[in-house]
């Protein structure tokens, strides 16, 4: 998967380079837009597809009613357009071949990129100036995480990190220090002390599973070994490194016993079935519930010995190239609006997302509630030690459920990491074989 034609491509020079390719690369998540024309549809009433993030329906119809609020002659059509992104962005797909298309969907880290490739999601900037978007206060990192060909496709909205989460009823109890552990071979030294507290069908530690994103929080405590998914576009699977990080993942799940691959992780760790865990910001406002009352807990930079030890995630905001230009004008003054400063930090608050906004952390709000909440605060600190993700899991097409998988195998079903990883790599390689380095400049 080497390719010595770009030694030195960085993950946005790659998105500069495959600009030139866009109109013929077609990945498998992407079709074509029936009938060649522009949708005109209702210019008025702006169609919002969403998953509702961190189980946000609410907090996305009371921004609904602000912006309506502001400008009463839009009106906007709130869709459950899927219980997660993988499902909106499969009706997101459908609707291309033919049907009404949204004006605004929620796309993930994963899957924005593919729409963008082959022209499916409209270039933001030519209308950042009639709609007034002034693009210097979003977070720099989190803005550029949608840019390809020098443009941006979304603008940020349901942005998030992963955190290490902790009990801290069970850390006192155990007698840990009340933070989260400064690397992976110490968290494997409090293991067995934990799982000696929690007891009989409880755990130290639960891992997520392939549908709950197993191979996005796996991928920083990769990085801390030395290891990783892919350096650029070579694969790093097979590397010692990585088969060591695999095989500690194997090692305290099948033979130290202190860890467990969990469906729910977010709801396990509220009701204390495990004491810690790794999820993302996003499930701040869950885990809040659930532990009402039961249990106090903290929050976490993931171990980083090495540098970073976590990657950003989530969601942003994206617009349709085959609607109006009338309907893209309103579609974006309505991300604009409901990213704003006041209402990213209302977002925030609600759901545990990051503020995309840099100004919204001088919102008067944000202040007050970060200093009562310090379990929000950790993600946004933890920006300064995450970095992008590695290509062989957000620029492959189905590569997340593949490296997921892998990962539950070692850890479900005590395969050794070597054998997974190889298969991975075997999968993941065809992919790239046939589906991407075809289509990269000559």
């Amino acid at each position: 998967m080497s390719d010595s034609r770009f030694p030195n491509l960085s993950r946005r020079g790659f998105f500069g380079l495959a600009g030139a390719a866009a109109a013929g690369v077609a990945l498998t998540a992407c079709a074509g837009t029936g009938g060649g024309g522009k949708q005109e549809g209702d210019a008025n009433t702006i169609t919002w597809w969403s998953n509702h993030p961190g189980t946000s329906k609410d907090q996305e119809t009371e921004l609904i009613n602000r912006f309506q609020a502001q400008y009463p002659d839009l009106k906007v059509d709130l869709v459950d357009a899927g219980k997660n992104y993988e499902e909106v962005s499969q009706k997101f797909n459908a609707a291309l071949s033919g049907g009404d298309l949204p004006d605004v969907v929620v796309l993930s880290d994963v899957w924005w990129f593919n729409y963008a490739l082959t022209g499916k999601i409209e270039p933001l900037d030519s209308h950042f100036g009639s709609a007034n978007v002034q693009t210097s206060d979003y977070v720099d990192s989190l803005l550029a995480d949608y840019l390809f060909d020098g443009k941006h496709y979304a603008l940020p909205y349901a942005r998030s990190t992963q955190v290490f989460y902790y009990n801290k009823d069970v850390w006192s109890k155990v007698g840990l220090p009340d933070r989260g552990p400064e690397s992976w071979p110490e968290f494997d030294e409090w293991g067995p002390r934990i799982q000696s507290v929690v007891g009989a069908d409880k755990w130290a530690h639960g891992w997520g599973d392939a549908k709950n994103y197993l191979g996005w929080t796996f991928q920083g405590p990769m990085w801390t070994f030395g290891g990783g998914y892919s350096d650029q576009w070579k694969l790093k699977f097979n590397e010692p490194k990585s088969i060591e990080a695999g095989n500690f993942l194997r090692s305290m799940i099948n033979e130290k016993k202190y860890a467990s691959v969990r469906p729910g992780i977010a709801v396990d760790f509220g009701t204390g079935i495990i004491a810690s865990t790794i999820a993302s910001t996003g499930d701040l406002k869950g885990i809040k519930s659930n532990a009402q009352g039961k249990l106090e807990f903290g929050t976490a930079f993931l171990p980083h010995p090495n540098g970073a030890g976590a990657t950003t995630g989530g969601a942003g905001l994206a617009i349709p190239s085959g609607i109006s230009d009338k309907r893209k004008e309103n579609a974006l003054k309505f991300i604009d609006f409901v990213t704003n400063a006041a209402n990213t930090a209302y977002f925030s608050q609600a759901t545990g997302y990051m503020p995309v906004r840099k100004s919204a952390l001088q919102d008067p709000t944000e202040i007050d509630f970060l200093a009562k909440n310090p379990n929000n605060k950790t993600a946004i600190d933890q920006l300064a030690v995450t970095r992008s993700q590695d290509y062989a899991r957000v620029f492959l097409p189905g590569a997340d459920q593949i490296i997921g998988t892998g990962l539950e195998q070692i850890g479900l079903q005590n395969r050794d990491a070597a054998a997974a990883f190889a298969d991975v790599t075997s999968q993941l390689q065809n992919i790239y074989d046939r589906q991407i380095a075809p289509k990269l400049p000559k």
